[in-house]
């Protein structure tokens, strides 16, 4: 497919230059505090439904006039063009000639023939691979589940393979059979594998390795630890306890496996939950709750496609973004989940936005001059209330917080939500109102910005839309830097260095290195 990349960079438009006019005049001093009392309807305009998430933006830092300049930056930077590149199956990875498509993995198949000859030939095509290879896995998953004699699933990944899998089985735990232990392994310290392995049995124990191409070195060594392990320990049909999810069909077979589930070039690792690599999730929570999970992100798909940019809830929040990081300059945001369903949910978006925008060049290699993507990083409540909420009250740097709370408690001990939901409600309140009454160690400056997100309830559905929610959010930010959200060069430099130095911790040779690098590996030889 012919593609030309329809954007201009954010820097080059007039919608740039007003913003920085407009934050000088209203928005370095802007008060929330002023804007509430100002504005009687300002909850109402800067609230939203939109697909199983509410989201109320009223305690930001903005008002209708910066949205209004925002939205205009987003049309003069090509944002509704690209979008539509995007679902149109445009190769708008360009440094690596891809079609970007994690969408498809979640749209429904077409009722009728004449709706798939209704899409391009590529996302037509990809729509029937995508199913057959959905209905597969999910046939897989409920025999895993029917089988008695499987009590302990062992997901070895790392990166994508390892993050979404392991947050949302984490989240969607209440539909999780007793009788089925779900275990993620990523690190290549062998302290987290052997550790594991110690509490199994080979005869009880199915092993998934999610691996694209087969050859990911944490991966592949953990696997054949497991799979050392297992023979060791009498197991000897390596074909029923070992499955593969990957795309190497012949590097599996000579590990072993027979049952593999393959995915497309078109999926990135950090959204690739909905493919095969959800191997784990399916067999947690069963097929039909998987494809309600697809369903609830397909429900955001097309809010997201087809919503005018200002009732746009990826748009809003893309563009709140830009407006802290480089108007602002806020350097990070926290992510507090009220709910310890999500609490891999902060480590998750820590790949997911920042491997797709910590670029420090535009899609055409050239340098920007302008930040990108802040560190995202936080912990669920009540807990980093009793840990980092000092910093965010009273530290000089400003950080926006994003509260996730949910109307509805989980199975567990439901007496204790409202205490959870009132903590979450008084610390966004407490950011923004300040103290005024003490001074010194007990002064709070207020003013201090923060997203508030609602669910019903943690279930499928509402997870799904949570997680293209976040996904679309990136997309809109990488959109107006003028980036590649989809590769990701930057993890590539370190695992050529670590090619070199591994052996150099054998045989202590150090020539060549720098003299603090040659220190430490005498420091850490093996003896």
């Amino acid at each position: 497919m012919s593609y030309t990349d329809p954007r201009t960079r954010c820097d080059r438009t007039d919608a740039w230059g007003q913003l920085r006019t407009h934050y000088e005049r209203a928005g370095r001093d802007f008060d929330v505090r002023d804007a509430f009392a100002e504005d009687p309807q300002r909850v109402e305009r800067f609230s939203q439904q939109a697909p199983h998430v509410f989201a109320d933006l009223s305690k930001n830092r903005i008002d209708a006039p910066t949205e209004a300049l925002l939205v205009q930056l987003a049309r003069e930077c090509g944002l509704p063009a690209y979008r539509d590149a995007m679902f149109a199956g445009a190769p708008i990875n360009n440094t690596e000639q891809r079609a970007v498509m994690h969408w498809l993995l979640r749209k429904p198949a077409p009722a009728q023939a004449g709706q798939a000859q209704a899409a391009t030939n590529v996302v037509a095509e990809g729509l029937r691979d995508v199913h057959a290879t959905l209905d597969a896995m999910l046939r897989i998953a409920e025999q895993v589940r029917q089988d008695d004699a499987i009590t302990d699933i062992v997901n070895i990944g790392i990166g994508g393979s390892d993050l979404g899998p392991a947050m949302a089985v984490k989240a969607l735990d209440d539909l999780r059979p007793p009788a089925k232990r779900l275990h993620f392994i990523s690190n290549v310290d062998g302290m987290e594998l052997g550790s594991l392995l110690r509490t199994l049995r080979p005869e009880s124990t199915l092993f998934l390795i999610a691996s694209k191409t087969f050859t990911t070195l944490e991966t592949m060594t953990n696997a054949q630890a497991a799979r050392d392990w297992f023979t060791s320990q009498g197991g000897t049909d390596v074909a029923r306890h070992f499955y593969a999810l990957t795309t190497h069909l012949e590097a599996a077979a000579q590990f072993g496996i027979t049952t593999t589930l393959g995915f497309w070039d078109w999926v990135g690792g950090r959204y690739s939950l909905w493919s095969a690599i959800g191997l784990p999730i399916a067999i947690a929570i069963g097929a039909p709750a998987f494809r309600e999970l697809l369903a609830g992100a397909h429900a955001m798909d097309e809010h997201f496609r087809t919503a005018p940019l200002e009732a746009n809830l990826p748009v809003r929040l893309g563009l709140l973004d830009v407006w802290y990081r480089n108007f602002h300059g806020f350097t990070s945001r926290s992510v507090a989940p009220y709910s310890h369903g999500l609490r891999r949910l902060p480590a998750y978006l820590q790949q997911l936005e920042m491997e797709s925008n910590g670029k420090g060049v535009d899609a055409q290699g050239a340098a920007l001059p302008y930040a990108t993507a802040p560190a995202i990083w936080g912990e669920p409540g009540t807990n980093g209330q009793h840990a980092f909420f000092q910093m965010i009250h009273q530290g000089p740097d400003v950080i926006p917080v994003e509260f996730i709370a949910l109307r509805e408690p989980g199975r567990d001990l439901p007496g204790q939500h409202p205490r959870l939901v009132a903590n979450a409600l008084a610390q966004a309140r407490a950011l923004m109102v300040g103290r005024a009454d003490a001074g010194g160690h007990r002064a709070f400056s207020g003013n201090r910005p923060s997203t508030f997100l609602v669910l019903e309830r943690l279930d499928p559905a509402s997870l799904g839309a949570l997680i293209a929610l976040y996904e679309h959010r990136v997309f809109v930010a990488g959109a107006l830097w003028g980036i590649n959200s989809f590769d990701q060069w930057g993890v590539e430099l370190g695992k050529v260095v670590a090619k070199d130095i591994e052996p150099r911790l054998g045989h202590g040779g150090v020539e060549g290195l720098d003299p603090s690098t040659a220190a430490l590996v005498q420091k850490l030889q093996a003896k």
